[in-house]
């Protein structure tokens, strides 16, 4: 796995990290996901989730942790949870700090099938976040449907949003609607200072991408030197 923080604008803080699959020789995750096939599914999922809750708990990370989750893979959420439980009491990694993303590109067998998977992971204390938000036509239908911690808007939102009205208006709209929802919306894709800048604007608290820090295999990585400044300029 690597690591990728999550940091929050208002307090200039680590907020979590979101594990990232790669290969054992530090393979895209493209690389990784052509070897994932229907048969081994189920046993990809699985094994990401403990190899991302072991490695918290080996660097004893002190935030939150997003662990991205196949809803296809779930064949039922009560059982294929389990193991993720018995490892993170085992770990001592708070479930309360597990965050769990699923992607609206990412079909489960139903809608009601997601609503269960969510409700499930609720009633155990973890939190849910719709990932890649914007990338498809079905994100405000989910939004609509599920009730998620965190909505995580896919980086072509961000791209050059700064240089961008149209982008600008969409996502302060986005951020009303998920304020009225009490849903926490984060901007991913962040590159330049600017980009960072005009998602503050728009209201924006959580961030990821470059900008602060690239992903780093099986470490944490520390956040690049001055990326809070443009904020500090405003």
């Amino acid at each position: 796995m690597a690591l990728q923080p999550i940091v929050r604008l208002s307090d200039r803080s680590i907020y979590s990290h979101e594990a990232l699959v790669r290969g054992l020789a530090g393979e895209s995750a493209r690389w990784v996901f052509e070897h994932v096939n229907a048969d081994n599914l189920f046993r990809f999922d699985q094994a990401c989730r403990v190899k991302a809750i072991q490695l918290a708990s080996q660097l004893r990370m002190e935030s939150h942790l997003n662990i991205n989750f196949t809803p296809t893979a779930v064949y039922h959420p009560e059982r294929c949870i389990q193991s993720t439980l018995e490892f993170a009491r085992a770990t001592g990694f708070p479930l309360e700090r597990i965050i769990f993303e699923f992607t609206e590109t990412e079909k489960a067998n139903s809608p009601a099938h997601l609503n269960d998977i969510v409700e499930c992971y609720r009633s155990l204390g973890f939190k849910t976040a719709i990932d890649d938000f914007g990338a498809c036509y079905s994100g405000l239908n989910l939004l609509a449907q599920l009730k998620p911690d965190q909505v995580k808007l896919d980086a072509v939102l961000v791209r050059n949003i700064d240089r961008d009205r149209r982008r600008q208006a969409i996502v302060r709209g986005l951020v009303d609607i998920c304020r009225e929802l009490e849903v926490e919306l984060l901007c991913e894709g962040i590159e330049t200072a600017n980009e960072l800048a005009a998602c503050a604007d728009t209201g924006i608290d959580l961030c990821q991408g470059y900008w602060f820090a690239k992903p780093l295999l099986e470490a944490m990585p520390s956040l690049e030197p001055g990326c809070f400044e443009p904020l500090e300029k405003r």
